[in-house]
């Protein structure tokens, strides 16, 4: 059985982002990328998996600009056996994202597609949910648990009330959530290795899709200030600015 396994490359989660001056996005010249923690732990799974027998490959995809290489090769280097590489300099949005990765799933025919249930950057929580649609397959998303077995998938999923446990047929695609694994540490030996792993790139016009933007952004500001606290001496004062001031209750 074959995993596919989309990651996105995305500004390091130790770093704090700043917004352009003319409001337009966020600056990422000159700061530190790596790979979607999300899909980090995506990559982990379906290795795990292959390493208990449940998978044959591990597929890495990415869509992006050239330097997504560097994403896929750490990919790799935790144990993907080869990486596709969708390059484009458009801004990708979600939909356009999962039409990619509907015509990687028709050309490749994966098991099981396992990705991150959103990236760091925009916190959308679209693409895995798209895809499924696009492929017209069943989905488990934020999974906290997978096992597979007998041509299906058991997805311990993170809902409000707790924990699901939902069983589905292969091929499926499940999105990960941030308790599913912790992923392992990436050596150097491993690191060279990926240098000569099979990496294929492809153009979206290769593959028949059109990345065309559907929204625009219209402005990008940074979160307003905070306030300071303030102390009140009793009970009673504080529910008069409660009511009066804050006016929450």
């Amino acid at each position: 059985m074959k995993v596919l396994v989309p990651v996105k490359r995305v500004v390091d989660y130790n770093v704090k982002v700043r917004v352009k001056s003319d409001g337009s996005g966020v600056d990422i010249a000159n700061v530190k990328m790596s790979m979607n923690p999300f899909d980090e732990i995506a990559i982990e799974e379906a290795v795990r998996l292959r390493e208990k027998g449940a998978a044959t490959e591990v597929i890495a995809v990415s869509c992006g600009v050239l330097q997504c290489q560097e994403t896929l090769r750490t990919a790799m280097a935790i144990g993907a056996d080869r990486a596709i590489l969708v390059e484009t300099s458009e801004e990708l949005q979600p939909l356009a994202v999962a039409k990619l990765l509907k015509a990687l799933v028709d050309k490749e025919q994966p098991g099981l597609v396992i990705l991150g249930k959103q990236a760091i950057d925009d916190d959308c929580n679209q693409t895995g949910q798209m895809l499924a649609a696009l492929c017209d397959l069943p989905q488990a998303t934020f999974a906290s648990k997978i096992e597979v077995a007998d041509g299906k998938a058991n997805v311990t999923r993170e809902v409000d009330g707790g924990l699901e446990t939902v069983s589905v047929t292969l091929p499926a695609i499940v999105t990960t959530d941030l308790r599913l694994n912790e992923p392992r540490y990436v050596t150097l030996p491993n690191i060279m290795k990926a240098k000569k792993k099979q990496l294929d790139n492809f153009k979206p016009a290769d593959l028949g899709v059109d990345v065309k933007a559907h929204l625009k952004i219209l402005k990008v500001k940074e979160p307003p200030q905070r306030g300071a606290g303030v102390k009140v001496p009793d009970v009673a004062t504080l529910v008069d600015k409660l009511k009066n001031e804050a006016k929450v209750i």
